[in-house]
């Protein structure tokens, strides 16, 4: 590990004022760390933002919930609110990591944390979100966990977060606060970048710019479901998940929220899988046009050709789950 300046910050201003070239935030430090150890992140500031008053969760005026960037993933896992009215959210988090990550985990960290694609992590493989310009290993070698939507010829990594993926279909938002005082909100789907030809920039926060809370709007009408798919029941990232929110009155489905995690670079949500469901009769019809207009666009690289009749099976179990028909 490379040294570097250290700062704790008393306040979120504080912290935001603190940042100049090269500057970090850490929170809970379960990503950013093992990055650091590997001299794949080499800041040359690190500014604690650990013990900043932003580590509560609130009722919102509109009957939504608010959850300050400090909230650890077990505590928003295990809030009563949480349980009761976004049980995707909280059955998300219990489906990420092991116990202990979870106590030390952010929320703002974990929106942030960054893909475990294989070649991001070897140093001395082509990588362009590590090394931009370099080049993308993945796409020749092994790439089982990768994506199959959203890529680019730069880039076929997957962005990690079970949590992120509940929220997208939550629709949730991020409120920052940057280094000229401004605050702004920013609904989750607008937050993350495709790859494009510049896949090391994932975001659109600016420099210096801080998550202080992510906003939950009310809870939406419908049963609630998150259901991943790994390699192994626990500490696993996923190779395909589904957050769902489905609202069916008598024979018709009404709504639907749908995100996706393990298939893209970012949590993965499509306008036109929700409108292949809205408005008709529960069936594997409607299921199966909803996942044609998911995989429409999807791209195999080898290795995760399996991911795309997965996808598609992991959607119909989902949706047969909350509409309650038989298997």
């Amino acid at each position: 590990m490379k040294t570097f300046d250290y700062v704790r910050a008393d306040s979120p201003e504080a912290a935001v004022a603190a940042v100049d070239g090269g500057t970090r935030f850490i929170a809970g430090g379960t990503n950013l760390l093992d990055l650091m150890k590997l001299q794949i992140e080499t800041p040359a500031k690190l500014v604690d933002i650990s013990r900043l008053d932003l580590a509560r969760i609130e009722e919102a005026e509109d009957g939504g919930l608010t959850i300050g960037a400090m909230v650890p993933n077990s505590d928003l896992a295990a809030d009563p609110r949480i349980r009761d009215r976004y049980p995707v959210l909280s059955r998300a988090l219990l489906a990420g990591a092991s116990g202990q990550l979870r106590n030390k985990a952010s929320t703002g960290g974990n929106l942030l944390q960054r893909t475990r694609c294989g070649y991001f992590y070897d140093v001395h493989s082509a990588c362009n979100k590590r090394d931009p310009g370099s080049g993308c290993d993945a796409q020749g070698g092994f790439n089982r966990i990768l994506a199959v939507l959203g890529t680019s010829d730069a880039c076929i990594a997957t962005h990690p977060s079970d949590m992120a993926v509940a929220m997208r279909a939550l629709d949730a938002s991020v409120v920052t606060l940057k280094p000229d005082g401004d605050r702004r909100r920013i609904a989750l789907g607008d937050f993350y970048r495709l790859p494009g030809d510049t896949p090391q920039i994932e975001t659109v926060l600016e420099p210096g710019e801080l998550i202080t809370q992510v906003a939950l709007p009310p809870a939406p009408a419908g049963r609630q479901a998150y259901r991943k798919v790994r390699d192994r029941a626990s500490y696993a990232f996923a190779l395909v998940s589904v957050a769902a929110i489905v609202a069916v009155e008598g024979d018709t489905i009404t709504s639907a929220n749908l995100a996706f995690g393990g298939l893209g670079p970012m949590p993965w949500r499509d306008p036109a899988v929700e409108a292949a469901l809205a408005g008709q009769i529960p069936g594997d019809a409607a299921f199966t046009a909803a996942a044609d207009a998911l995989l429409a666009d999807a791209r195999g690289f080898g290795d995760n050709d399996f991911k795309i009749p997965l996808a598609r099976r992991t959607l119909i179990a989902v949706l047969r789950e909350l509409t309650e028909m038989p298997a």
